[in-house]
This record gives structure tokens, C-alpha cells and sequence, in this order.
């Protein structure tokens, strides 16, 4: 799972080591109180910021978690990940960084460019804020609203509960609207910059913390100087064109792929579920771009930020191809002794 070193740049100034390497992502927004929001994690200014229920900073550092019973501390609101431009953004997350601890890794900030998925090229500065033993070696769990509970559940006690299956979180940008209000902005990022790329692999290294992120949890480490400065990338960022051609009806896309599929002439590349895109009859209004790259499981059904007009209800399928099932907009007549049913 680990592809490099995590110490690769070795000894910085002061004696810090720059982490760096290869590593796994996963998701979540649990609502607890972050792990370095305790005092004496780590050499820091101060802890990370909890809040209160109603996301107001709360000065007691001491203040048990909205995860154990009675409990008022929450992670902040403001902990959502939000964009710079179209090729960076900023965010927090919890870590386990191979050769580490928390003492290593609380308030450490990372330059984060994934390797896989459809946010594939993007980069993401994230400060590390939690941990969790269920986190692997070189692991992400990237902080963003709707993203699922995962082990714990501090929701409960702080919304009422939240949208969402335990892990994974959430499947559509329609779902974010369920969200409290002062989490949407993040979940609609999942979307909207993010791509909902479904655990990313990636590549990263230890920067200095930007004060934005500092801003956000009142905390920086005392050795953030020793560490190199980040560089933002051009803000532009383009997604993979595709460059092989599906079947006809047949799988276009997914969530989990890096590259969508051309369709045939005749054809275009339509969601059925978020890890299915298939190839149905239609035309499209636009050049399509990489399918479900633009929002897959979002509002649109169509291939990126295509529109597209499939064939009615009227025309036949092709001899054994699909011709209903659940979310099918695609032909429902078969050619003459081919028997029609639902796909369930």
C-alpha cells in the first residue's frame, strides 16, 4: 500500500523530518471532537478549536466529546474542505503517517495530489486535525460533510442525526440539501470540486501550514517553520479525455474509474447509478466531456455537463440488450420474442 519512504526528504531544518510519500484515502464526518483538540498532543501553539452544538468556539480544551454521553464538543463546522481554484483546495483531515505519531502528525499540514479518480491531478492542502485506529499506513480520511459517520457518531447528539449510510456517506449532491446548513457548502464540494471521487490514491508531502487552515483550527505546530512552503499549482485543471470507446450499452463510466469510456456515434454516456454509467441511445447538445467527471451521482444525468436527449420509450433495444430496470430512461421495447423485464 505504500509506495515510498514517508521520511524521503529527510532531516529539515531543526531536526524536523518533511514526511512524504505514496498513500489511501477514505472519507468521513463524524461530528466528534478532533483528537488534536486535546491538550498535549503535540508541540503546538494550542489545541485545535472544538465547538459547541451551535458551532460557537468553546474555550475548555478539556470538554468531553459530543461522541461519549453527555458531551459538548464538536468538531467545527468551518473543518469543511473548500476550493481555491479549479486544481487546489484546502482542508483538514485525520492521518496516520507511516514512521509517525500524533505528536508528529497533529496540526501537521500536507500537499496532497491524487494519483487515482476523477479529481485525478488535483491537489488539496489538508491539516491533520484527528487520528483513528482504524486508519492505515500513509491513510487520509479526508474531513467533508456527509461523507459518513465511520466508527463513531457525535451527529446524533449535535443534529438529530445526519444524512447518510455509516460509511460512504451520502451517494448524490441532491442528498447535501438533507444536510444541517452550515455543512451543505462542504458537502456540495464532494460534488461539485471534488468530482465524488471515490477513495483516491495520492501522493504527498509535508508544507508549512497556510494561515488559512491555521485560521480555521487556531493551531500550528512549533516546527511549521522547517518545512517547505507550498506552491499552488495553475489554476487550471482539465479532466482525462477519454480514449477508448465502450460497447454499445455498455458500461461507459463509474465513480471509481480515473477515465470515462467514449460512447458509439448514435450514443451517450448516461448515469444509471453512481457506478454505472451506460451507453444509450441519444444525442448530445454539447461536446461530452468525461462522464460523471463533472458531478457523477450529482443532479445531472447526463455525461458531464452534457445534455442529451435518449431515445423514447418507443424504440427498440438492441436483441438482448437492456430494455428497463430501476433509474432506466433507455429503450423498454424488445425486438420481437425477446421478452421484456425489469432488471432489479
Amino acid at each position: 500500500m505504500v509506495a515510498q519512504s514517508t521520511l524521503a526528504l529527510g532531516l529539515a531544518v531543526g531536526g524536523a523530518y518533511a514526511a512524504s510519500g505514496s498513500g489511501v484515502s477514505t472519507r468521513y464526518w463524524d461530528c466528534c471532537k478532533p483528537s488534536c483538540a486535546w491538550p498535549d498532543k503535540a508541540p503546538v501553539s494550542q489545541p485545535v478549536y472544538a465547538c459547541d452544538a451551535n458551532n460557537n468556539f468553546i474555550s475548555n480544551a478539556e470538554a468531553t466529546s459530543g461522541c461519549e454521553s453527555g458531551g459538548t464538543a464538536y468538531t467545527c463546522a468551518n473543518n469543511s474542505p473548500w476550493a481555491i481554484s479549479d486544481a487546489l483546495s484546502y482542508g483538514f483531515a485525520a492521518t496516520s503517517i507511516s514512521g509517525g505519531t500524533e505528536d508528529s502528525w497533529c496540526c501537521a499540514c500536507y500537499a496532497v495530489t491524487f494519483t487515482t479518480g476523477k479529481a485525478v491531478g488535483k491537489q488539496i492542502v489538508v491539516q491533520s486535525t484527528n487520528t483513528g485506529g482504524d486508519l492505515g499506513s500513509n491513510h487520509f480520511d479526508f474531513l467533508m460533510p456527509g461523507g459518513g459517520l465511520g466508527i463513531f457518531d457525535g451527529c446524533t447528539s449535535q443534529f438529530g442525526g445526519i444524512a447518510g449510510a455509516q460509511y460512504g456517506g451520502i451517494s448524490s449532491r441532491e442528498e447535501c440539501e438533507d444536510m444541517p446548513d452550515a455543512l451543505k457548502d462542504g458537502c456540495y464540494w464532494r460534488f461539485d470540486w471534488f468530482m465524488n471521487a471515490d477513495n483516491p490514491d495520492l501522493e504527498f508531502e509535508q508544507v508549512q501550514c497556510p494561515d488559512e487552515l491555521v485560521e480555521r483550527t487556531g493551531c500550528r505546530r512549533d516546527d511549521d517553520g522547517s518545512f517547505p512552503v507550498f506552491v499552488a499549482p495553475d489554476p487550471t485543471w482539465e479532466a482525462p479525455v477519454p480514449t477508448e470507446t465502450a460497447d454499445e450499452y455498455g458500461q461507459c463510466d463509474s465513480v471509481t474509474w480515473t477515465v470515462a469510456k467514449a460512447c458509439p456515434a448514435g450514443f451517450v454516456c448516461e448515469m444509471q447509478t453512481e457506478y454505472w454509467w451506460q451507453c444509450v441511445v441519444g444525442t448530445a447538445t454539447t461536446t461530452a466531456t468525461s462522464s460523471a467527471s463533472a458531478g457523477s451521482g450529482s443532479s445531472t444525468t447526463t455525461s458531464g455537463s452534457t445534455s442529451t436527449t435518449s431515445s423514447s420509450s418507443s424504440d427498440c433495444a438492441a436483441k438482448w440488450g437492456q430494455c428497463g430496470g430501476i433509474g432506466w430512461t433507455g429503450p423498454t421495447l424488445a425486438e420481437l420474442a425477446v421478452v421484456k423485464r425489469d432488471l432489479l
